[in-house]
């Protein structure tokens, strides 16, 4: 199966004003970050905020350019490509935001939300454009009627349909969405996340999904990516980490979800400490001043993802503390 999306070893910095007189710093926001992604096929990138998960979906849609590393997207490398080949590729890989509300503009109609990309990207006619407009709309729920209305009529579930259908108009090859049920009540999150799963069957499309709620993920991921600090800990296929997750944070992430079987509730793992500033990382591993289990080691030497049980993990003292 080719891959549509392989990034290596990706990093984004930024230079920071520190304050008058005082120079600048550099921020590492994505620090190094290798995956891969197939077509049918979910990543989840979780981890707490400041990990670097939004700064990755801005290189993945190509809003901002890699400091350094790799990024091919359905074979094209992007990451330092030309502005002409970057809005070839926009079309793509297309992006679904947390607040459907406010990714819409609230002045117009929905039927012209989802005929301006046809109007940009295809050389097709109004006429054309406007059956296109209703074939997705009712693929993800909607009635024809709707396109004639403005988003200020409609439930939050209901603007987040909009949202995917205007995403997935340009049939792309990949969707970034970035906690896109978070904002949703409870009940209306399976239905959307249920919605992607059914698009994708038909689409082929791959998806990067990026969500704090370690429960939404289990149910639509194939493959986990754990970032920590601007870096990948843990990554590998979903099932194997969350049956046995062996990186120390990624173990206190998974404790952290709540559970109403009584058999599928973990030892609660309490970290300690708050998340290094990203203008003044810790040296050796990012981790290590919150980690229970760190050495002198740790706070030396950085670790290498390596393959260890079936995923990649980065830490010195995995084999020891996972006997």
């Amino acid at each position: 199966m080719s891959e549509l999306l392989i990034a290596r070893d990706l990093t984004r910095h930024y230079q920071v004003s520190r304050g008058f007189l005082k120079g600048h710093a550099t921020v590492k926001a994505l620090n190094g970050v290798s995956f891969s992604l197939a077509p049918r096929r979910t990543l989840a990138v979780v981890g707490e905020s400041g990990c670097g998960k939004s700064t990755l979906a801005r290189q993945l849609t190509m809003i901002e350019s890699a400091t350094s590393g790799e990024l091919r997207i359905d074979g094209v490398e992007v990451a330092h490509a030309s502005l002409a080949t970057i809005k070839q590729m926009r079309s793509k890989v297309q992006m679904v935001f947390q607040n459907p509300y406010a990714s819409l503009n609230p002045r117009k109609q929905i039927s012209s939300t989802l005929d301006e990309p046809l109007k940009i990207n295809s050389a097709l006619s109004k006429a054309e454009r406007l059956e296109k407009v209703k074939a997705i709309v009712a693929k993800v729920g909607l009635r024809p009627e709707h396109i004639h209305r403005y988003p200020h009529m409609f439930s939050g579930g209901q603007r987040q349909r909009i949202a995917i259908a205007r995403a997935m108009i340009l049939n792309p090859k990949i969707v970034v969405a970035d906690e896109p049920v978070s904002a949703l009540d409870v009940s209306i999150q399976a239905q959307i996340l249920n919605l992607f799963m059914d698009l994708q069957d038909e689409f082929g499309t791959g998806y990067v999904f990026i969500s704090h709620n370690l429960a939404v993920v289990e149910h639509v991921a194939n493959d986990l990516l754990v970032m920590y600090l601007g870096s990948a800990v843990e990554y590998g296929d979903k099932a194997k980490i969350y049956a046995r997750p062996l990186h120390p944070y990624t173990q206190a992430l998974m404790s952290a979800t709540p559970a109403i079987r009584p058999e599928d509730r973990r030892i609660k793992i309490k970290i300690q400490g708050e998340l290094p500033s990203p203008l003044n990382p810790p040296t050796g591993c990012a981790f290590h001043k919150r980690c229970p289990y760190a050495v002198e080691r740790c706070s030396q030497e950085v670790p290498l993802l390596r393959q260890i049980d079936g995923r990649l993990v980065a830490c010195h003292r995995v084999e020891e503390i996972n006997v």
